[in-house]
């Protein structure tokens, strides 16, 4: 059974966070979840369906995200896709990466010489 405590999974590789920042806001398809995270990377993080479905079938497995029904309000839903959404599990696992993140970005902003830095305002 996998660990329900967040700090042992982390960190998290880029990827998956980003895949579960897309499901923060919604459940969603694999070709949207692909869509979504290359296009709030500019294109920096690109998945290729194998890698993509791969990662969820492990999210799955770790209890991370769940299969869910298709969003009622889903214009375009096909009975061949399978639409997954964060579990609690989930939601507290991106929150701890995030906070990880976060604590690791105040700390660069207090070093001396940090390109952004706002000493002097």
């Amino acid at each position: 059974m996998p660990s329900t405590d967040p700090s042992r999974h982390l960190p998290l590789n880029p990827r998956v966070f980003a895949i579960l920042t897309v499901l923060l806001e919604a459940p969603a398809h694999g070709y949207r979840i692909k869509q979504e995270v290359e296009e709030r990377s500019d294109g920096a993080v690109t998945l290729d369906p194998g890698s993509l479905y791969r990662t969820v079938a492990r999210l799955l497995e770790d209890g991370v995200v769940a299969e869910v029904p298709a969003p009622r309000d889903e214009a375009d839903v096909d009975a061949r896709r399978r639409y997954y959404g964060l579990t609690p599990f989930g939601r507290e696992l991106v929150s701890a990466e995030a906070s990880r993140l976060r604590h690791l970005l105040d700390r660069a902003e207090l070093q001396p010489g940090y390109a952004g830095s706002r000493s002097g305002e």
